[in-house]
């Protein structure tokens, strides 16, 4: 079972995603936050798996909340579920330690799919936001460098990003930057996508 905490300021938002959520036999919302501050509290509370995170929140906006969850609840996950998709969000996000990223139009399945990703520690991105990423933010060399690849190959050996971080003596947060920035240069919105396209490419060799 999934467990779940919703953060967001709009009481219809909280109870309309929860009434969503029932919906899958292998997800339990365990908690509802109205702000930064409560959803620290009920974390702390409830151990969840998954906070549903909210970007734009009184009292500790998304950022704030995401930044302090990762550090003190390191298994807890960070799915990022916002109307905002501006590139500065999204890596203010994505740095703070945010596991993905998604909007609120997503389809029903997407958000369940991405709930379950983002339990599972892998990077989930919108395709919409994936798209504005790569036509605002797109590095002039669409090749990954090489430390992208360095955290490509080992994503490809089945490593967790908190896994990969601790091989290259990384932080988790920038496994998860170099993923993203990989994402838009692959033209992808996934890793296990991301690893399929760089082996087609010849960018990494097969998994040993």
């Amino acid at each position: 079972m999934i467990r779940v905490v919703i953060a967001d300021d709009h009481p219809i938002v909280r109870s309309g995603l929860a009434a969503l959520l029932s919906s899958a036999t292998d997800i339990q919302v365990v908690g509802e936050a109205s702000n930064g501050i409560e959803v620290l509290d009920l974390v702390a509370q409830t151990d969840p798996d998954v906070v549903l995170m909210d970007l734009r929140m009184p009292e500790m906006d998304g950022v704030g909340a995401t930044t302090q969850i990762r550090s003190r609840h390191p298994r807890t996950q960070v799915l990022i579920l916002t109307t905002y998709e501006t590139d500065t969000d999204i890596l203010r996000a994505v740095e703070a330690g945010a596991t993905g990223y998604l909007l609120k139009d997503a389809a029903h399945e997407e958000l369940l799919a991405g709930i379950r990703a983002a339990a599972a520690a892998e990077t989930v991105l919108a395709p919409s936001v994936a798209a504005r990423i790569v036509s605002r933010m797109r590095d002039k060399s669409e090749t990954p460098t090489p430390r992208e690849l360095e955290v490509l190959e080992a994503v490809a050996r089945g490593l967790s990003n908190a896994e990969v971080g601790a091989e290259l003596f990384i932080s988790e947060a920038t496994v998860k930057t170099h993923l993203l920035r990989i994402f838009t240069k692959l033209g992808v919105t996934d890793r296990t996508r991301a690893v399929t396209v760089a082996l087609e490419r010849g960018l990494i060799g097969p998994p040993a």
